[in-house]
């Protein structure tokens, strides 16, 4: 008796997730434990494993399209993995699917492979496309159903539109739709923009004493706590005593409400391949920088490899983002709604200024704090900016939490 597989049981705060890729198809026997598939959320991706060894009868929910919660999207059946049962069962699906598919040509079935979804295939069939023509954006080269959809309009649109004999198409440009994440962003950034009173006050830093710190105490320090010592370590570390000398910054606006929150949670950027995501540091009030340092490795290395879970992203009361290991020398960071502020991080670049009178050159670093208008007025907010460049500046206050 078949085994329905579902879509991961989603926390609350996400509605559905996209099937993302099918790693395994109708007809692969596959292993216990072994992913079969990718869902993408709003803020991380979920993989479904097998629950025993066994093999995929049918796939409910194809590439691009939309599940909820505990939703059905295959059948499984448990098949006992000697090799030679594999192969046998691999082949009768096979033969089967070719067996519904005659209608299709030869020279299309090798066209189609196994880099054709079902669904695709079906409308390929039904319409007497030729799969060559069709322009793949799966993942793998593979064929999706709204490739075959998208391919369909594009005829239709030849049929009524001639184009200009002195204006030739462009065939080197793609068209591909844009991931859950990269859309969740984009809407947030938006929300943002519409929802809040953001501005943004600049100061600069002088690195030298952080990094004569560094110069001094880094081999000492990595050979103790086995982690290295970065800048970020100084500044979350200044941020949260900032934050505890100016808990409006720390605070959030909910309707008619201000939420003044008794601990500080630091998200800090982190950009990935599949786009920016920011965990969180929790508590990091209790924590040393040695700790902060390791909090933010594991967490950065987790966000890259895609292993982040939704709870690590969630909350925060303030964030950092740091655009200057890209080479930013300025700009303007974002709200990470529904907080009241962002630092914003730069390149550190020698630059002339003047010390005591005398023009010297020092490794300086422009900071940005963007903050919400509605909640914070000009004074806090510059105050709050100055008091982090006090305590970066004179990293033993750090210390002494002065």
């Amino acid at each position: 008796m078949a085994t329905e597989i579902k879509s991961p049981t989603f926390p609350e705060s996400v509605i559905d997730g996209t099937v993302t890729n099918w790693i395994k198809k109708e007809g692969d026997s596959v292993s216990q434990d072994e992913v079969i598939a990718e869902i993408e959320t709003d803020k991380v991706v979920l993989e479904v494993v097998a629950p025993f060894d066994g093999q995929i009868l049918k796939i409910y929910k194809n590439e691009g399209e939309v599940v909820n919660s505990s939703e059905k999207i295959a059948d499984f059946d448990k098949v006992e993995l000697d090799k030679d049962h594999g192969e046998k069962t691999a082949e009768k699906v096979k033969d089967d699917q070719v067996t519904q598919s005659s209608d299709i040509s030869e020279q299309q079935e090798k066209d189609i492979g196994k880099k054709v979804n079902p669904a695709a295939k079906k409308l390929i069939k039904e319409n007497s496309l030729d799969s060559g023509q069709i322009n793949p954006t799966g993942k793998k080269g593979r064929v999706t159903k709204s490739d075959v959809i998208n391919h369909m309009n594009s005829d239709e649109e030849n049929k009524t539109i001639k184009t200009p004999p002195s204006i030739s198409p462009r065939d080197d440009e793609e068209r591909v739709p844009m991931s859950r994440l990269r859309t969740t962003i984009a809407n947030r950034l938006v929300t943002v923009q519409q929802e809040t009173a953001m501005l943004t006050t600049f100061n600069e830093v002088d690195m030298q004493p952080i990094k004569d710190l560094r110069q001094k105490y880094g081999t000492e320090f990595e050979a103790e706590h086995g982690t290295k010592l970065g800048f970020m370590g100084f500044f979350v570390s200044a941020s949260v005593q900032a934050l505890l000398k100016f808990p409006l910054v720390n605070a959030s606006i909910d309707g008619a409400d201000i939420v003044y929150h008794g601990y500080q949670d630091i998200g800090v950027a982190v950009s990935t391949d599949r786009g920016l995501v920011v965990p969180v540091i929790r508590g990091a009030q209790n924590l040393s920088i040695a700790q902060i340092e390791k909090e933010i490795l594991s967490k950065s290395e987790k966000a890259r490899d895609g292993s982040l879970s939704i709870e690590e992203m969630q909350g925060g009361t303030f964030t950092i983002s740091n655009g200057g290991i890209f080479g930013s020398l300025l700009s303007t960071p974002i709200l990470n709604s529904p907080q009241t502020g962002i630092l914003g991080m730069h390149k550190i670049q020698d630059r002339p200024i003047a010390v005591d009178g005398e023009v010297v050159i020092r490794p300086m670093m422009y900071l940005a704090l963007s903050y919400d208008h509605r909640l914070l007025d000009g004074k806090e907010a510059v105050t709050f900016l100055l008091t982090i460049k006090e305590l970066l500046e004179t990293p033993e206050r750090l210390l002494l939490n002065l």
